[in-house]
Parts: structure tokens; C-alpha cells; sequence
């Protein structure tokens, strides 16, 4: 309240100066107090904010220590981890060098070890995987050559006959038109040729190569020609380097004799042109034996180094060699030429006697097997001639003896089958036991309808024939890989 107003209402001057006095002491008071509030508060606030930013410390503190602890246990984790793939690492490393170790040890003992040790190693790789490489070759190759023809064709092609059989003349000495005519209705597989066919030397090469010549596909021209007495060329007009019966050469015990006798065969039917000749006998002969002196003597092993021997020499000069007469004739003293023949031994003689010759035979490379019509109760008991079983074609000569090559029958048009089977029967029957081809039926024409119709109806499958097929083009092509 001011002074003016007090002094009218009655106010002395001290009393006023007092009473403004004390109105600024309380106003000073109250300032004092409002600034102390103030500093209270922001004592508070100041108080507040610090809390705040040492929680903040406190927490942010917190976090790192648990950044560091988890980065810590990673570290700890990856450390135990890289151990353990270090230390299979290293496993491995050293497995691999110890390994390494060996082997460098192996090679270094082999080089060590002497020639003669060397020598023992069983077949080794590189020498089994090149016939596999060449044998894949020459199956497309045979393949080619079959796989397209008509079933007339094929079925033909499973035949061996007489040039006189397609042609119809009474003696065959030349190819011309006739035998063009005869080979495009049947293309047979190939053709045997006998004494008469061959008048001298030019001759019997001029045939040959026309026939060839004029057939469609690849043909066999064969021959007997064994040495000695059963030897078409040699005891023709044609002057060859002549060769002894196989008797005379057994008795040497020599089996490089044999070599050179198929060596000189194989050489002179190569250059006249004839590409299978049915040689070398490889029967055990037995006493009084009806093949003479055309097989090379009694003794199992001998008789099999001179077959093996003789195959070598034929087959080196480029003709398949034919093995005969399995199971083997030379326990008989019958015939089959002239009646039905029957060999009495059990199995496991055949094993330790006749076999022996044909497995060598067969070790040595022979393209052909020829089966006799012998009866063998101890291999079929149904005693049917071995060239029409199955038992002895495909059981025990493939089967047991393994051949692989081409299985071919003995000549058809002997007693010991046509007194017994029609040559419809006897042909359909060889090829259901297992054989390749069909040597000299007794009627062509009625064999291979017979086949052809069996074929047809499914008696005899498609891959039945196919089968021989490829085996015998197999041989047929085999020197086209070699050119």
C-alpha cells in the first residue's frame, strides 16, 4: 500500500518507513524462498537427470559385458570347432600320406623283384581290356552286316553247302551266272568244296574269287584239307608244298611240326582263296579207331599241343580253323558216314581224355567247332546224336568248355541222320540244341523252308538266329579290323 495513502489515513512517517521496511524484508523473504524453491527444484531435476544417465552407464556397461561374454563363447566355439576339423584334417592328410608312403613302397619292392617273379603276374589289365575294346568293335561291325537283312536272308545265312546243292549243275568248276542266280535266293553263309570242284590251280582261284565276288554279303569257301590222305588240294592237280598225316607228326612228339604242317596248309589255301578250312582232327585215337592215322596219336596232352600248334599255324595266315569231331570220334571203330554210332565212356573219361585236345584247341583260338553225330549216353541220356543235342552243344562244348565261337555240324546227309530225321527235323533240331551252322543237309531246299517256317510260327525265335548270326559274322569280319 503507498505512503499517500497511509498518511491519510493517519499514518506517522516512522510508522510508514517501518512498515515499508518490514513489507521489504517479507518481500525478500519471499524472494529468498522462491530461489530456494527454485534451487530445490532444480537441485531435483539436476538429481533426476543423473540417476537417468547412470542408469544409462550402468546398462550400456551391461550390454558389453554381454557382446564380450557371446563373442567370447563364439570364439570358444569356433576354436573347439577348427580343432576338431583340423584334427580330422590332419587324420586325413596323414591317411592319404601313408597311403602314398605305401604305395611308393609297393613300386619300389616291384621294381626290385627279380624278371623270373615278373613273369608269374595273371593277366594283366592292359591285356584284358584290349580284346574287350576290339571285341565291342567287331560286334557292331558284325552287327551292321546282319541287323537289316529279311528273316529269308538270315535263315539262309546259317547254311554250309555244296556249290552243286544251289546251283543244281551236277559239278561245279566256274562261277557264272548260274551260281549269281543260286546266291541271290539263298544267301547262304558259305559254300564246301570237294575234290571235283578243283581242276588246277588257276582254276579253283578264279571260282573262288567269282563266287565271292558275286555274293551279297561276306562267305565262307571251305575245304577238307588236314594233311595227308584227306587233303582235297594237296591230292589234286594243284602242286602245293604237301604236308604228312597227322599220325606221322604225333609220332615226332614235336608240336612245332604241327605248326609248320598249319603254317603250310593255311598259306597256300589263303593264296588260292579258301578262308575256313575243317582242320585239325582233334580226336583221341583209341586202337583200331576209324580215323587212321588223321589224328595225331593216344596221348591226351600230346594230342592237345599238336591241335593247339596246328590251330596257331592255320589261323596265322588269316583261315579260321575248323576243331573236329566233338565230343570225339577216336574211341570208334564204326562209321557215321554209315550207320548210327555210340561211344561207351563215362563222363569223366571224356573229361580226362577227349575233351583235353578240344579245350586246348579252343584255348588256342579256333573259330569253329564241328560236332560229330555221335550217340554219348554218358551226356544225353536221351542218345540222340550229338550234333542235334542240346545237352552236348550247349551244356558241356559252351557251358563247360566255353567255347564262344561258331558251332557247326557235322555233314547232314550222313546215315548215321538220315535214317533217323527227315532233313526238315534234323536241321530244326540242330539249331534248337545250339549250333550255328548246318553242314550239307540232305535236301537244302527242304531244310531251310523248315527252319524258315519254325522261324515264322515262333518254334525258333528271331534272337535265336540272331545269336548265330553274330557269331558267325564275328569270324567273318574279324580280318576287316585287322586292314
Amino acid at each position: 500500500m503507498g505512503k499517500l495513502h497511509k498518511r491519510r489515513k493517519g499514518y506517522s512517517d516512522e510508522e510508514l518507513d517501518e512498515e515499508e521496511e518490514d513489507f521489504e524484508d517479507d518481500e525478500d523473504e519471499e524472494e529468498d524462498e522462491e530461489d530456494e524453491e527454485i534451487e530445490d527444484d532444480e537441485d531435483e531435476e539436476y538429481d533426476e537427470e543423473a540417476e537417468r544417465r547412470a542408469y544409462r552407464h550402468r546398462r550400456r556397461i551391461r550390454n558389453q559385458i554381454i557382446v564380450y561374454l557371446v563373442i567370447f563363447f563364439a570364439v570358444v566355439a569356433i576354436a573347439g570347432g577348427g580343432f576338431a576339423i583340423g584334427r580330422k584334417a590332419f587324420s586325413v592328410i596323414q591317411q592319404k600320406r601313408q597311403e602314398a608312403e605305401r604305395a611308393k613302397a609297393e613300386e619300389e619292392a616291384a621294381e626290385e623283384e627279380p624278371p623270373e617273379e615278373e613273369v608269374v603276374i595273371d593277366t594283366p589289365e592292359p591285356a584284358e581290356e584290349e580284346p574287350e575294346e576290339e571285341e565291342d568293335l567287331l560286334g557292331d561291325l558284325a552287327e551292321s552286316y546282319y541287323s537289316e537283312m529279311p528273316i529269308e536272308t538270315k535263315v539262309a545265312g546259317l547254311f554250309m553247302v555244296t556249290p552243286e546243292s544251289i546251283t543244281g549243275v551236277r559239278t561245279a568248276t566256274k562261277a557264272g551266272d548260274g551260281t549269281q542266280e543260286a546266291l541271290n535266293q539263298y544267301a547262304v553263309g558259305g559254300l564246301i568244296y570237294f575234290g571235283q570242284n578243283i581242276l588246277d590251280k588257276e582254276q579253283i582261284t578264279s571260282m573262288l574269287s567269282s563266287t565271292a565276288s558275286k555274293s551279297s554279303y561276306p562267305i565262307f569257301l571251305a575245304i577238307d584239307e588236314e594233311g595227308g590222305e584227306v587233303s582235297r588240294v594237296a591230292n589234286s592237280k594243284v602242286e602245293v608244298t604237301k604236308v604228312d598225316d597227322m599220325a606221322t607228326i604225333g609220332e615226332g612228339g614235336d608240336a612245332s611240326k604241327a605248326a609248320e604242317a598249319g603254317t603250310t596248309i593255311g598259306s597256300y589255301l589263303k593264296e588260292i582263296g579258301f578262308n575256313l578250312d575243317f582242320a585239325p582232327v582233334a580226336d583221341v585215337a583209341g586202337e583200331g579207331s576209324v580215323l587212321g592215322d588223321r589224328s595225331f596219336g593216344s596221348d591226351p596232352q600230346m594230342v592237345g599241343e599238336m591241335v593247339a600248334s596246328a590251330v596257331g599255324g592255320i589261323e596265322g595266315t588269316g583261315v579260321s580253323a575248323c576243331l573236329k569231331h566233338f565230343p570225339g570220334l577216336g574211341s570208334t571203330t564204326e562209321d557215321t558216314h554209315d550207320g548210327r554210332v555210340e561211344i561207351t565212356k563215362s563222363l569223366e573219361e571224356m573229361r580226362a581224355s577227349d575233351f583235353v585236345p578240344f579245350r586246348a584247341g579252343i584255348e588256342a583260338g579256333a573259330d569253329f567247332v564241328m560236332v560229330s553225330h555221335v550217340a554219348a549216353p554218358a551226356l544225353d541220356e536221351d542218345n540222340v546224336p550229338s550234333s542235334l543235342s542240346k545237352k552236348v552243344i550247349t551244356d558241356v562244348l559252351r557251358g563247360e568248355l566255353g567255347f564262344e565261337g561258331v558251332v557247326i555240324t557235322d555233314a547232314l546227309d550222313m546215315t548215321a541222320i538220315t535214317e533217323y530225321y527227315p532233313p526238315e527235323e534234323a536241321a530244326v533240331m540242330a539249331l534248337e540244341a545250339g549250333a550255328d551252322m548246318l553242314l550239307m543237309p540232305e535236301d537244302f531246299e527242304k531244310a531251310y523252308n523248315a527252319v524258315l517256317a519254325a522261324v515264322q510260327d515262333g518254334t525258333i525265335s528271331e534272337e535265336r538266329i540272331n545269336e548265330s548270326l553274330d557269331r558267325i559274322y564275328r569270324v567273318k569280319c574279324a580280318g576287316k579290323l585287322d586292314n
